[in-house]
């Protein structure tokens, strides 16, 4: 996955809730990049490869709210530094999948 961070205006106005197992997560919109087909994120903790977690975000485009399924591929860093999570979604509805390629394709994702 490529990266892009999302900053400035017209980053997410309200912040990314991602929930596994074992950890719930609100992070800031800073801390995020949307691909197509996931998601990369800067957090404090660590996830192992192969968790199932559940991504809450609302467009800042047009207001909606997205939430999405998805599988942890890498996570990678310390627990002094952060880490970085990289996330590809699964069974999306072809809805989600529309409204996911819009972001993607916006300035606030990554082509």
């Amino acid at each position: 996955m490529s990266a892009k961070k999302l900053t400035g205006a017209n980053s997410f106005g309200q912040p990314v809730n991602v929930s596994g197992r074992n950890a719930k997560l609100e992070l800031s919109a800073e801390t995020v990049s949307v691909h197509k087909n996931g998601i990369e994120f800067r957090s404090p903790t660590a996830f192992n490869e192969w968790s199932e977690m559940t991504v809450s975000l609302q467009s800042p485009l047009d207001g909606s709210r997205l939430s999405c399924n998805g599988v942890v591929i890498a996570c990678a860093g310390s627990k002094h530094s952060g880490y970085h999570v990289s996330m590809i979604f699964t069974d999306m509805t072809r809805q989600a999948q529309e409204r996911l390629n819009v972001l993607a394709r916006s300035e606030l994702g990554t082509g």
